[in-house]
């Protein structure tokens, strides 16, 4: 039977190889934009948010233009993503709060960014580890799924739970790098309806998979 650190270890062997140098579907060219981008993306695909950020950076180029703004002029803006009511409020007094008491910087520490409204811990890992390089990991619905079907995780019940099992095998200089693989491996492949399994590499190692076997070979015989 493969041990926990061998299945980690056939995990980043597979993507190290598969895509050395993932990053981020999401458009930003600054902290800012970035994590502007990571709020809107909570329960909203990345290619709409990439089609709302364009118009949006163009109207709140920065902290002060945001902050200044009037909420229903961000809403005017952001409607066709879900939730824009609470997250056009979330941005503007996401904003304040940075000119306030941030000095108009965003923060680089977790604990830190998860003071701002409409930031919670995915999203603070996603901005401290893409754009800071910190050793953390985001935990979104792509890398809870994946990593409890290969076997990375074992009966975690929540993000948190997964992120702590996660952190003890991943590797902290590559953690920036697990959390991207997991979440293209599940938005592409390891898709929560139809998973694709025919085109993943970690078959031999997925618990997931074994399962599907093992149901089949039964099935078979008492048919």
């Amino acid at each position: 039977m493969i041990t926990k650190a061998e299945r980690f270890g056939r995990v980043i062997e597979y993507f190290t190889e598969l895509r050395p140098e993932p990053v981020t579907e999401l458009g930003y060219g600054s902290a800012f934009e970035l994590l502007v981008a990571t709020i809107l993306s909570a329960q909203c695909t990345d290619k709409r948010v990439n089609m709302i950020t364009p118009l949006f950076f163009e109207r709140f180029p920065d902290v002060e233009a945001l902050a200044g703004s009037m909420e229903q002029d961000v809403f005017k803006v952001i409607r066709s993503c879900s939730y824009p009511n609470s997250k056009a409020n979330h941005l503007v007094r996401m904003a304040v709060m940075l000119k306030e008491k941030f000095g108009g910087q965003v923060p680089d520490e977790p604990e830190q960014l998860m003071k701002l409204p409409g930031v919670g811990r995915k999203t603070a890992h996603v901005v401290a580890s893409v754009v800071f390089s910190k050793p953390v990991l985001a935990v979104d619905t792509h890398v809870f799924r994946v990593a409890a079907r290969i076997g990375l995780t074992s009966r975690a019940r929540t993000p948190y739970e997964a992120e702590k099992q996660l952190m003890k095998y991943f590797p902290a200089a590559i953690l920036h790098k697990a959390h991207h693989w997991l979440i293209l491996h599940g938005r592409y492949i390891c898709q929560a309806r139809r998973p694709k399994c025919e085109k993943c590499g970690l078959t031999d190692i997925c618990r997931y998979y074994q399962r599907l076997k093992n149901n089949a070979g039964q099935r078979t015989i008492r048919d």
